[in-house]
C-alpha cells in the first residue's frame, strides 16, 4: 500500500512537471499544524491531539476562478481518550499517521481568496497507543487501525501575489478509523482542523 501511494505521488507530480514547462500547472509546498480528534460511543471522554501536516500540491486551472488542487500530505492525527473495558478505565493517546491524498475543487471568491472542498484518500503508515490504566501503563505499536480511510475536507485559502498562501480546513473521516475485527462494535471516526502555510512556484 505504501508503494502504491509513493508511485501515485511520483506519477502525479512527475507528469505535472512536464506540463509545468508550459506554465499551466502551479506546484507548491505546504506545512502546518493539526488539531484532531476521534469520535466514538465507546469513548467516555476525548481531547484533541496536536500534530502536523507537510507535503506537496499542484494547482490545475480549469477556468478563470476554478482550479483542481491535488495534494500529497504526511499528516499526524489521533486523540486523547478515556474508555472503560471490562470494568477497567484506560486513558491514552491514539496516534495515527497518514499519507493523505486530498483532491480539492478550488473556487476563487475574489482575487486570492478561495473556497476549497473535496474528497481525501488517506493511507495509514503508522499507529501507536500510549495509555495508562488501573492495571498497567504501556506504550505499544498496535495493529487495530484500518489501512485506508475515505474522508472529506472543506475550507478556505488565501494566496498572496508573491506566491505564499495560508489555508485552513476541516477534515472528516467517513469510514471507520479502526477495523471492526480488531475493535469493538463502536465506530470510530477521525475529524479535526488543519491550518497551514505554503508557497506556490
Amino acid at each position: 500500500m505504501k508503494k502504491t501511494v509513493l508511485l501515485f505521488a511520483i506519477a502525479l507530480f512527475g507528469i505535472g512537471a512536464s506540463v509545468n514547462a508550459q506554465e499551466y500547472w502551479k506546484f507548491g509546498i505546504k506545512g502546518g499544524v493539526n488539531f484532531t480528534n476521534m469520535t466514538s460511543d465507546g469513548f467516555d471522554e476525548t481531547n484533541s491531539r496536536t500534530g502536523f501536516n507537510i507535503g506537496l500540491l499542484a494547482e490545475i486551472p480549469a477556468g478563470d476562478r476554478f482550479s483542481v488542487q491535488p495534494e500529497v500530505l504526511y499528516s499526524t492525527q489521533g486523540t486523547e481518550a478515556t474508555r472503560t473495558v471490562a470494568g477497567n478505565t484506560y486513558t491514552g493517546e491514539y496516534q495515527l499517521d497518514y499519507i493523505q491524498v486530498p483532491v480539492l475543487a478550488k473556487f476563487y471568491l475574489v482575487d486570492g481568496l478561495a473556497l476549497e472542498a473535496g474528497p481525501s484518500f488517506n493511507f495509514l503508515v503508522n499507529e501507536k497507543y500510549d495509555y495508562s490504566g488501573t492495571l498497567l501503563n504501556s506504550e505499544t505499536n498496535t495493529d487495530m487501525a484500518s489501512s485506508f480511510e475515505f474522508a472529506g475536507a472543506a475550507g478556505l485559502s488565501y494566496k498572496f501575489n508573491n506566491g505564499f498562501f495560508l489555508d485552513g480546513r476541516y477534515v472528516q473521516g467517513f469510514t471507520d478509523a479502526f477495523d471492526s475485527s480488531n475493535w469493538d462494535e463502536d465506530a470510530v471516526k477521525n475529524n479535526g482542523f488543519q491550518l497551514g502555510v505554503g508557497f506556490e512556484f
